[in-house]
């Protein structure tokens, strides 16, 4: 599992650039927000073999069209975000220094892991 934090007022880009750096598996399908409308992002993952679903912004010139029932999946990734942000000290950042703070999002995680495969 890889975790990354950025400041606050970085784009997504900033954060797909720097998940899609790794030497992570391609992906068959991206199921992102519209922060991360991006016609390089679109291409990224065209190149490795998989399919962005991605709402256009607003603003963009010509809008895409999206998989609906795909995007609807993406509800999963929001309440398992959701189940991170239980955990108060995580939602809060009382956590000073960087590595202190990823080291409570995997201690979370992982608790969030466990309780899934007790079920």
């Amino acid at each position: 599992m890889k975790a990354a934090v950025t400041a606050g007022q970085v784009s997504d880009y900033t954060g797909y650039d720097e998940m899609a750096d790794e030497d992570l598996p391609d992906c068959r399908v991206l199921i992102a927000d519209k922060g991360y409308d991006s016609q390089a992002i679109r291409d990224n993952v065209r190149d490795h073999g998989g399919t962005a679903v991605i709402p256009a912004r607003r603003n963009r010139k010509t809008q895409l069209p999206v998989d609906r029932f795909v995007y609807a999946l993406r509800n999963r990734i929001e309440r398992c975000f959701n189940r991170l942000k239980n955990a108060r000290r995580l939602a809060t950042r009382y956590d000073k220094t960087l590595a202190s703070y990823l080291a409570f999002v995997e201690i979370v995680s992982a608790r969030i892991w466990a309780r899934h495969l007790s079920t």
